[in-house]
């Protein structure tokens, strides 16, 4: 998305927050800084909106707020008697306004926290008072009223909201706005949190209050983070392992269960964003302040540590604990098996027994003279147990006739490892649909409704043949898939650090960087992260098209560490990196070039491609948008090698970064490495045959994505 397009879409809040341009560009972590921080008081008031009357429901913004209630109670010690939540017909502008100036407003002190949240349709509307200009509206669940041939609105406008945020007397404030304000013409895939523009009119009664709000003292200022912050793009919630929530709760609660680190909200972002796109949307999040010269780290307190979840029951016998696991990456929880395993900080260790949703039941491996087990108590991930026999998961979109959904159903059945459900009713990995054209055809969609490149079918074509082209394209999404289970960043407890640049310049160009932050102790992740910089002020890092790039990793754990990068390029085309070796005997027709290890010393670092003209990696166009996983083990990739080398390659065009001619082999091979690696599969042989065991001590999974322009 181009600058000018983001400036314009948050151009009027910050208007109303009183920001510039400059300002908002110094933003640093304010979030983590209201959150975390000692204070006098922690308050929250949480809306959530499903059911609209004569509007088709939403499906996840009651998930939403218990995820940021749960996440406000166990990682940043709020009390649940602080925490107001208003759901459904409780959810009215009425009852809205009045429990934010009575629980918010009349309750809030000078440094006190303060947390609003909002789950629910947005929309844009006309005053009277600026008739050709639309303002931006939260939707409550009282939405109109009908007098007479007078179509009036009950809405509460954004610029009232943020009214009323400066009006607080702490400058500790935070909103999260899950909501959109477009609603396109026509939805494919993921629902859409936004009504259609409308020219009716505001209630006298909203606009008195927004009037008076105007003459009042405005002190605090909040910092506003929102799920789009396109004005054309739609916020979405979607559908996973037995639950619905919006993407951008969901991304930004789970990014701040395992991530603590004193680092800028800009790299939250882009971690979030990363984790938006994985769920098939194109979500760009705003974010909005207007602190001057605010500090860009911000350290937490050492009480606070990441973590996958937290203890939310214990049964009476003490063995049976009750789990709350949003802190788990959303690709990895569907799949998250029994037998995984988390500690707790007593080293106690819990063996999951049956998960439902973000709910769980572990056993208790008792340790002699432990503390008993507490509620509130977090949770580590250990082992990942996930099963062999992974499908991917084909949507069919409910505007396709009955018999082309039978036509496309018996297609897929074609495929091993591919399976099909109807749209909205299960979770699914990606949407085959109609394009929006006349005459139409059939292609493969992202679950927010994007066409993914060379999917598409010939105009007139049968169902039965599209999917059949769709061959290579199925086995290379399920092996992102697969290799994308791996993720740990938050989890991994090996010591490593990747950093992403752009080296066409006189000096190295940090475009991203990852690490996995549970190996650092708290005072000096404040160093680490000061050098921490995007590209760009936006989350998505910019990648102009024939830059040369690199990784630079260091290993700063103990033991030496093995290295492989897989990835997604120029839309859905899978890549790796080939450590090509040429054997020292003379040349030879014979002769071919050889797959060796990437190692890692303990203490060293290594760049990624060597910086020679026959191994560089250069940013080839078109414009697209690329993802990368590197991925790390005390033990050789031997097999994962042997599936890279299995492939016909010519020997004439062997670059460091090229094309994966087989991924779904290389994925599988990569997870079995992965899983021989585990020095806990002999205890766990019940589960070995059908499943791979991932111990954290042994792997990191770290992901970058970027934009290529």
């Amino acid at each position: 998305m181009e600058r000018r397009t983001f400036l314009h879409r948050i151009g009027s809040i910050l208007a109303v927050l009183g920001v510039t341009e400059a300002e908002w560009l110094t933003l640093g972590n304010r979030y983590y800084q209201a959150l975390a921080q000692p204070s006098p008081r922690k308050l929250a008031l949480l809306i959530g909106i499903n059911q609209y009357p004569q509007i088709p429901a939403l499906s996840g913004c009651l998930t939403d707020v218990e995820l940021q209630r749960e996440l406000l109670i166990h990682r940043f010690g709020f009390q649940g008697s602080d925490i107001l939540t208003l759901t459904e017909e409780q959810a009215s502008r009425e009852f809205i306004e009045a429990a934010f100036l009575d629980h918010l407003g009349n309750q809030a002190k000078p440094g006190d926290v303060v947390v609003f949240h909002f789950s629910g349709c947005g929309s844009r509307v006309k005053l009277e008072t600026s008739p050709d200009t639309m303002q931006d509206a939260l939707v409550p669940a009282s939405v109109t009223h009908y007098p007479q041939d007078e179509k009036i609105v009950n809405y509460i406008l954004e610029e009232t909201l943020l009214l009323l945020l400066r009006s607080l007397s702490t400058d500790r404030v935070t909103a999260v706005l899950d909501t959109s304000y477009y609603a396109p013409s026509t939805v494919l895939g993921l629902k859409v949190r936004a009504l259609q523009e409308s020219i009716a009119k505001l209630t006298a009664e909203e606009l008195d209050f927004l009037k008076q709000l105007k003459t009042q003292k405005l002190s605090s200022t909040p910092i506003v983070l929102a799920a789009s912050s396109n004005p054309k793009q739609p916020a979405r919630e979607g559908l996973f392992s037995g639950f619905s929530a919006g993407l951008f709760t969901y991304a930004l609660t789970q990014y701040l269960w395992e991530f603590t680190p004193a680092t800028t909200i800009q790299v939250a972002f882009s971690h979030v964003e990363n984790s938006l796109s994985k769920l098939g949307s194109k979500q760009q999040p705003a974010l909005l302040s207007s602190k001057k010269n605010q500090d860009v780290t911000s350290l937490v307190p050492d009480s606070i540590i990441g973590a996958e979840g937290a203890v939310t029951a214990i049964e009476e016998d003490g063995k049976i604990v009750h789990l709350w696991l949003a802190g788990l990456p959303p690709q990895v929880l569907l799949y998250y098996g029994v037998n995984s395993r988390l500690t707790l900080a007593t080293t106690e260790q819990l063996v999951l027994r049956s998960r439902t949703g973000l709910t769980a039941k572990a056993q208790i491996s008792k340790i002699e003279g432990a503390n008993p087990l507490q509620v509130g108590q977090l949770v580590q991930e250990v082992v990942r147990v996930l099963p062999k026999n992974i499908n991917l998961t084909i949507a069919l979109d409910t505007g396709l006739e009955r018999i082309e959904r039978v036509d496309a159903t018996s297609a897929f059945a074609g495929f091993s490892h591919v399976s099909t459900v109807v749209a909205g009713e299960k979770p699914a990995d990606y949407l085959f649909a109609k394009l929006q054209e006349i005459p139409s055809r059939y292609g493969l969609f992202s679950l927010g409704g994007e066409v993914i490149l060379n999917t598409t079918g010939e105009v007139g074509e049968a169902v039965k043949l599209t999917v059949q082209r769709l061959a290579p394209k199925l086995s290379t999404l399920l092996a992102a898939k697969l290799w994308r289970l791996t993720e740990n960043e938050g989890s991994s407890r090996l010591a490593l650090k990747a950093t992403l640049e752009i080296i066409s310049g006189i000096s190295p160009q940090m475009v991203m960087q990852r690490e996995t932050i549970r190996t650092f102790k708290p005072e000096t992740s404040i160093k680490k992260s000061v050098q921490t910089r995007l590209i760009a002020s936006l989350p998505t890092p910019i990648v102009p098209i024939g830059s040369r790039m690199q990784y630079r990793v260091e290993n700063q754990s103990d033991r030496p560490v093995y290295l492989i990068l897989l990835g997604l390029n120029n839309n859905h085309t899978a890549i790796a990196f080939y450590p090509w070796e040429t054997p020292q005997e003379p040349n030879t027709a014979d002769t071919k070039p050889i797959l060796k290890e990437v190692v890692i010393a303990p203490g060293e670092t290594l760049t990624l491609p060597q910086t020679n003209g026959a191994s560089e990696w250069v940013i080839s166009g078109p414009a697209s948008e690329c993802e990368q996983q590197l991925i790390f083990s005390t033990a050789p990739f031997s097999d994962t090698l042997a599936a890279l080398s299995t492939a016909k390659y010519s020997t004439a065009e062997q670059r460091a970064i090229d094309p994966l001619l087989n991924p779904l082999d290389v994925a599988q091979a990569l997870l079995q490495d992965l899983h021989n690696t585990s020095i806990l599969k002999t205890e766990m042989n019940g589960t070995a045959a059908d499943s791979y065991i991932l111990d954290v001590n042994n792997w990191a999974s770290l992901s970058f994505s970027f934009q290529v322009v």
